[in-house]
């Protein structure tokens, strides 16, 4: 496996893979050495992170390999199908894996999702629309809804 750091709007982003997949992209609170040299095998995800920043990519196109159960990759699959821009409710997303009634299985799994905005569990959403829980901090869970919305805050100066 092979790690870099890289430097988002959200903070450092700590990417893990090899030419298996990416297995891992996550935000870090405290700071890290950037890296200075880009593994091959996780130049393409730094590429398309970087475009979704700057809002020139809505859908990633990466090789994954996340390490999880048979279920909580069945979740992380489903969360993949949710559009940009859009969010869905924890029970809307138990009721698509076919059972409403494994809504805290569903939740458990999108809270344990190792692929940060590539897996864009920051669009599931309480069913009263409120920002519930979010491995990464609910300030950037509601930047990335923010940065998503097609309905972008102006600045009136």
């Amino acid at each position: 496996m092979e790690t870099c750091y890289i430097e988002t709007p959200l903070g450092i982003a700590k990417i893990i893979g090899d030419n298996n997949g990416i297995t891992s992209v996550s935000i870090l609170d405290a700071q890290e050495q950037l890296s200075e040299v880009i593994p091959e095998s996780l130049l393409d995800c730094i590429t398309q992170l970087k475009a979704y920043f700057k809002n020139d990519l809505k859908k990633f196109d990466l090789k994954l390999n996340p390490q999880g159960t048979e279920f909580q990759k069945k979740v992380w699959k489903q969360l993949q199908t949710i559009p940009y821009g859009k969010t869905i409710s924890y029970l809307e997303l138990a009721k698509q894996l076919g059972d409403a009634n494994t809504i805290r299985a569903a939740a458990s799994a999108n809270g344990k999702n190792p692929l940060w905005i590539i897996v864009p569990c920051h669009r599931v959403i309480g069913s009263d629309g409120s920002l519930t829980g979010y491995a990464g901090g609910l300030h950037r869970k509601q930047w990335l809804l923010n940065h998503e919305s097609e309905y972008k805050q102006q600045s009136l100066f």
